[in-house]
């Protein structure tokens, strides 16, 4: 049988795909991770479902659950928040799956820096502003940041950052950024991007810190920096210009009065 890694989306049910929906609907056994996961996507699991909370759980007890059922016969749903290719600990999961020749599947999810730019109503890419989006992070206790994928190198692009897991340490995170975007870029976080308390932060990088410690958010947030965040006077991307000519619209534009 099948272990089904599922993206459940950043925090609201309604977030998760159709596919993800569909597989969780008809695997007997869930394995969750309960203190990110919105518990309401857990009402489609089947009637009668083992489901399993691995929050307390370590590796070598979530592979022992995986590896019972499989011996079973039974299909599982592996459910992490966000999207599986980023800071999901997937990779350490089927490395073991691999030796143990338990097959499983990958199901994307909707990221988090997805929807906290959705919460901003803001495009993270803008025409001749920022054309780049750095995920990233700050080292934590779970693993250090490689040498070279320092915060000041990233910055030095100007693009778009969104940097993961590092709310803890805004104030340095903004420390780091400021000689480089200077202390009147945009900065926002999100809190708990989609879910029922939402909490949206927008200032600068300058100040964003303070705005933070005021707000005592201290996790679960995404902080995003960069020129794009309140790009207003910039140049309309050729896409949708009259002119234009592509493959599905050759010559230009076509009147539609």
């Amino acid at each position: 049988m099948t272990i089904h890694f599922i993206g459940a989306g950043p925090g609201a049910a309604d977030l998760i795909t159709v596919r993800g929906r569909d597989l969780i609907a008809r695997c007997p056994v869930c394995l969750y991770a309960g203190s990110i996961v919105a518990p309401e996507i857990l009402a489609w699991c089947p009637p009668g479902a083992r489901l399993i909370d691995t929050a307390p759980l370590d590796l070598d007890a979530i592979l022992a659950e995986m590896r019972a059922a499989h011996e079973r016969g039974e299909e599982v749903a592996r459910l992490h928040s966000g999207d599986l290719s980023i800071y999901s600990a997937v990779a350490e999961q089927t490395r073991r799956l691999d030796a143990l020749g338990i097959p499983y599947t990958l199901t994307p999810g909707v990221p988090a820096f997805a929807a906290a730019a959705a919460s901003l109503g803001r495009e993270l890419t803008v025409p001749e502003v920022a054309q780049s989006v750095v995920l990233t992070r700050t080292s934590g206790r779970a693993s250090a940041m490689p040498a070279p994928e320092r915060l000041a190198t990233f910055a030095a692009t100007r693009a778009t950052l969104a940097i993961h897991l590092s709310i803890h340490v805004i104030a340095q995170v903004a420390a780091e950024l400021i000689p480089h975007y200077g202390a009147d870029c945009p900065a926002c976080v999100v809190y708990r991007a989609s879910w029922p308390d939402e909490r949206v932060l927008r200032g600068t990088l300058g100040g964003i810190a303070g705005q933070v410690a005021a707000a005592r958010l201290d996790r679960t947030a995404l902080i995003l920096v960069g020129p794009a965040l309140a790009a207003g006077d910039f140049r309309e991307s050729a896409l949708y210009s009259a002119g234009y000519d592509r493959r599905f619209r050759p010559g230009g534009a076509v009147s539609t009065a």
